[in-house]
């Protein structure tokens, strides 16, 4: 078993996680996330105002798949989450030493 964390544009989740539903998941979450990265010191108005906007949103998909799942896991997160511009995501891939029985 493996997980994948993969850190999206919060516009495409929803395409990646419909694209994931062709593939075997043995569990996961999806939560929202605040990115840090090249994309830094955007300078934002707010009632008249500037404010610098460091982090991004972005939305953070896990999920555990078996290992022989990992490659298709990834290309389709990648084909789904691509857009061709910085800050398109990160996809991370952690091995699991062992897995506990469900409980």
């Amino acid at each position: 078993m493996v997980q994948i964390i993969a850190l999206v544009k919060p516009f495409r989740a929803q395409a990646v996680l419909a694209a994931l539903e062709s593939i075997e998941i043995l569990g996961g979450t999806v939560r929202e996330a605040m990115g840090y990265g090249r994309q830094k010191n955007r300078l934002h108005r707010y009632l008249g105002s500037e404010y610098n906007a460091s982090f991004l949103p972005k939305v953070e998909i896990t999920l555990f798949v078996h290992d022989d799942d990992v490659a298709t896991a990834v290309k389709l997160i990648v084909s789904q989450a691509r857009t061709g511009r910085m800050g398109d995501g990160k996809i991370m891939i952690l091995p699991c030493l062992d897995s506990a029985p469900n409980f």
